[in-house]
């Protein structure tokens, strides 16, 4: 999908997790570690392309101020959700850790 705004482009602000051959979704018997991995990958890359916008727009080499924006709220909105996927791990690990056997 492809909006025009003064001829700029406009990406769509959902974050759609490019495919990976590393990536099974249980059908294979795929980690869940390699599933974390990946997803944990596919944010720091977000970061550094959102760090890499900002820096080229300080410097003048950028002048679409839209699509800077939009690349640092995808860096944000997966940073907010892998926190909240840890700290759903965290809880998880913390009631197996009480549980008495």
């Amino acid at each position: 999908m492809s909006n025009s705004i003064s001829g700029n482009s406009v990406q769509p602000l959902i974050y759609e997790p490019r495919p990976s051959s590393t990536i099974d979704t249980g059908q294979k018997g795929g980690s869940f570690e390699d599933v974390l991995r990946t997803a944990i990958d596919q944010v720091d890359e977000l970061q550094a392309n959102s760090n890499q916008q900002v820096n080229s727009l300080l410097q003048g080499e950028r002048g679409d101020v839209q699509n800077v924006m939009i690349a640092i709220e995808k860096a944000d909105v997966a940073f907010q959700l892998m926190m909240q996927v840890r700290n759903k791990i965290v809880n998880a690990y913390q009631q197996v850790s009480q549980m008495q056997f």
